[in-house]
């Protein structure tokens, strides 16, 4: 009966001594080397990150030293209405108005948001329906043409006026193209729309942008 009984429950000894084991602590040699395992560092030998596309201007007051100004004012010249991108934090785009500003010319800031009609609100009288509230009746004033009006109050000393438009992006195709024809009409008028953003700041011609040839600007001019 001994002996029967020892090997029944040999099974039952031996399954309960490899559950035992299990909760044993672990050895001090083995412990060690799985901290060190777990805790160290990989190792990194020999490897060189490089940026592509950087400049000595991203490096020493890359938001100071603008090797670009001079190409920027001879653009604002030549094509006389440009479509500008700007970073998203902003701020860049002060530095080249500020250019401007050194050069002699004024500046109308508008928003596109709200602008309504751009030849009608730029180069016509136009009416204002001011808000009521719904308690006062409603009224319509008539205010003269934005950019008219600032010619006329522009000193005799001054070289232009730059009509300097923000969240141009909101324009219409056929907007713009009024946009890129002002200087056009009014020569002393210079444009600078605001048409998106971009990892920095960097300008294109506006008639580029709305697809107008220039066969369409010397009509306009005639």
């Amino acid at each position: 009966m001994v002996i029967a009984a020892s090997s029944c429950f040999a099974p039952l000894l031996h399954h309960r001594n490899t559950h035992c084991n299990k909760g044993m602590p672990m050895p001090v040699a083995n412990k060690e080397r799985f901290y060190r395992a777990a805790h160290q560092r990989p190792s990194v030998v020999g490897v060189r990150v490089r940026c592509s596309g950087r400049g000595i201007g991203d490096f020493i007051g890359g938001d100071l030293l603008k090797f670009d100004l001079g190409r920027w004012l001879s653009d604002v010249e030549e094509h006389k209405a440009l479509a500008i991108y700007t970073p998203h934090e902003g701020g860049y785009e002060g530095r080249y108005l500020n250019r401007l500003r050194y050069q002699g010319y004024y500046f109308l800031d508008l928003t596109a948001r709200g602008l309504g009609d751009p030849e009608t609100t730029l180069t016509k009288i136009h009416p204002v329906c001011p808000a009521h509230l719904g308690k006062q009746p409603i009224a319509r004033w008539y205010f003269p043409p934005e950019v008219d009006y600032r010619l006329e109050a522009l000193p005799p000393d001054a070289k232009g006026l730059v009509v300097w438009i923000i969240e141009a992006k909101v324009l219409s195709k056929s907007e713009l193209r009024f946009l890129a024809l002002l200087p056009s009409l009014r020569p002393k008028v210079r444009v600078i729309a605001e048409c998106g953003n971009w990892r920095k700041f960097v300008w294109k011609p506006l008639k580029e942008i709305v697809g107008l040839t220039t066969a369409e600007v010397q009509e306009m001019k005639a």
